[in-house]
């Protein structure tokens, strides 16, 4: 299961010295010159018309763009920068949604020589000024009036600022309009003064524990993490055809390497705006892979369900044994192979159930990636069997993305995969995770100190805990920063407990606490559609989160999900007490962040009275 050229072996080579690492030598040299823009440009000049994006028009249909379309575009826009007064080395904050032109603007700072700083559209005022100040962005492209208000709102604690141009009334034309007069050569001179060494980007941590870090990550960082990609994962990036939907948030550095990969591997990727239309893009499009985080694989998954359960007890009751059987299959996969009765009940099932699935995701989708918490075994091992093969990895920031990830002929579900090319993981004494390599970025913008207390001897100290199997395979087991310390003074992580809770159709998000208390409980929020399903096919038509919170029957289901949860670990490590909520974590009230990590200190402050509850509850909440 592991490819001949990854290597395990222990080592001390580490701060504390590390029970063991693993690696993979880099499958494509470093890059020596050149930059991002040159992925834009190679593609516009050896194959002018192949489609190299596209985006939904305002009647709703897919318009092509062209590799020499996109390429002029940006090349005005640049020249707009450039009149503007955009110098190279300058940034430029970019505040939108993922939408065709987030990637024209990024595009456009690499060929003015500038640094695009990401700006998540859901950001508040103050994160807004701290990024925009902290960053020293000199201006700055959002996408709504709105957007545009908020910025001049804050205007006065953003003294670098001079400019703001908004997509919806026309600011990347007033941009080329404005650089037509600047000259080719001026623009490639802009163009040519980033090498691989020269920031790219400076993409802002999510803040789950404190005010954001600025990354600052490189063109190298980027160039080489991709071209490396390409050459590892051949299966879902060489395949004829291959193309992508990007709908996560181009301001999440997973999105902005995939954005990346796709240019300098020249795969034609689509633009979702709006999450709430993915089902109908996904058919619309029609992409070969996606990239997405595990919620949205959850939500596929409860939505067949439901779709299911309303029908009828007798389809509810197909898709039961459907969806085992493709449990089953993907498992027997991973064992020599499934038996005759198992291909046999599988085939049956691919004409009712699976091939059904496959439509609703655009009928050519073969591959997902998934990031930024754990898919669980038992999806990971559904989705595979149904014929859509998930692909959890797992990287920070900080490594620019992908620092692992599994790969198609060397899957082990449950882990987070292989290193990629031309990286090294390591497992420290206390189990952090260590991770040095080609995508690991260079500094915290301005926080000399913050950037010296996460690298030791070479390595970074990503804060995740984990441990390596023999194939190489890491296995991710917490955030060092969240395990619990029981008063009994029992270590507990929290992360497989609430991932095996978040798989149940009625849960939408759960936080286990007990930090310095008698024992562990949690914090569940319900799925308001899975909800009402689930309500109308056990007697309780119309049943709403607030109504749900004490009603018995919702009670006795989500008991069950706990009990199979406390199966993981040992009783003292298992969850004794635990409280529904009316009111689930959202972006909106800040309890998670904008690409869906829980901010757990601010949900904590929030609801500290229903914590306080559980435990004068005495364990039976």
């Amino acid at each position: 299961m592991t490819p001949a050229d990854v290597s395990t072996s222990p080592t001390t080579d580490t701060p504390g010295g590390a029970l063991r690492t693993a690696g993979q030598p880099a499958l494509v040299p470093p890059a020596l010159e050149g930059n991002l823009s040159d992925c834009v440009l190679d593609w516009a000049r050896q194959d002018p018309a192949a489609t190299c994006l596209s985006h939904k028009t305002a009647d709703g249909r897919w318009a092509d763009v062209s590799a020499e379309q996109f390429c002029a575009t940006v090349r005005a826009v640049a020249k707009g920068l450039l009149a503007a007064g955009v110098r190279p080395g300058d940034r430029v904050g970019i505040m939108s949604r993922t939408r065709y032109e987030w990637t024209v603007v990024d595009a456009a700072c690499w060929f003015a020589g500038a640094v695009g700083v990401p700006v998540y559209e859901t950001s508040s005022a103050e994160q807004i000024t701290w990024i925009l100040s902290d960053s020293g962005a000199v201006g700055c492209v959002v996408e709504t009036a709105a957007h545009a208000a908020t910025v001049a709102a804050v205007r006065a604690g953003l003294p670098a600022l001079r400019r703001t141009w908004t997509i919806e009334d026309g600011g990347l034309e007033e941009l080329a309009a404005a650089g037509r007069d600047v000259g080719d050569d001026a623009l490639e001179a802009a163009r040519t003064s980033a090498g691989p060494t020269s920031t790219a980007t400076i993409v802002y941590t999510s803040g789950s524990t404190g005010r954001p870090k600025g990354c600052v990550l490189t063109h190298g960082n980027f160039l080489d993490l991709a071209r490396n990609s390409r050459a590892a994962l051949p299966e879902v990036l060489g395949a004829p055809g291959a193309s992508t939907l990007l709908f996560i948030p181009l301001a999440h550095v997973l999105a902005r390497f995939v954005e990346v990969l796709c240019l300098s591997s020249r795969i034609p990727m689509g633009f979702a705006p709006d999450t709430r239309q993915l089902a109908a893009d996904l058919q619309g499009f029609r992409p070969t892979f996606v990239l997405a985080v595990p919620r949205v694989f959850h939500k596929v998954h409860a939505g067949a369900q439901q779709k299911a359960a309303a029908a009828g007890r007798f389809r509810a009751a197909v898709f039961t044994r459907a969806e085992a059987t493709a449990v089953a299959y993907s498992r027997a996969l991973d064992a020599g192979g499934p038996g005759v009765l198992l291909r046999v009940r599988h085939a049956v099932f691919d004409r009712l159930v699976y091939a059904k699935l496959r439509d609703a995701m655009g009928g050519r989708l073969a591959h997902a990636v998934s990031g930024g918490a754990s898919l669980g075994e038992h999806l990971g091992h559904f989705f595979r069997g149904v014929g859509v093969t998930v692909l959890e990895g797992w990287g920070l920031t900080e490594t620019a993305a992908p620092a692992c990830v599994n790969r198609p002929g060397s899957q082990r579900i449950g882990t987070v995969g292989l290193p990629m090319p031309g990286t090294e993981v390591a497992i420290a004494e206390d189990g952090e995770i260590l991770c040095r390599g080609i995508g690991v970025f260079r500094e915290y913008l301005g926080r000399e100190e913050e950037t010296a207390a996460v690298f030791a001897d070479g390595w970074f100290r990503t804060g995740d805990i984990g441990e390596l199997e023999e194939t190489g395979h890491l296995r991710i087991t917490g955030r060092k920063k969240e395990i619990l310390v029981t008063a009994a003074g029992k270590n507990v992580a929290p992360a497989p407990l609430e991932d095996r809770l978040r798989a149940h159709p009625l849960v939408s998000q759960c936080l286990v606490v007990g930090d310095a208390r008698p024992f562990v409980g949690c914090l569940v929020t319900l799925d308001a559609d899975a909800l009402e399903v689930w309500g109308r096919n056990h007697g309780a038509p119309g049943l709403t989160p607030a109504a749900a919170v004490d009603h018995p029957l919702v009670r006795a289901e989500l008991q069950r999900a706990v009990d199979s949860a406390n199966e993981l670990v040992s009783r003292a490590e298992s969850i004794r007490a635990f409280r529904v909520l009316a009111e689930d974590f959202t972006v909106d009230n800040d309890c998670l962040t904008p690409s869906l990590k829980m901010r757990r200190a601010e949900a904590l402050r929030r609801f500290a009275a229903d914590v306080e509850a559980i435990y004068a509850g005495g364990g039976s909440a």
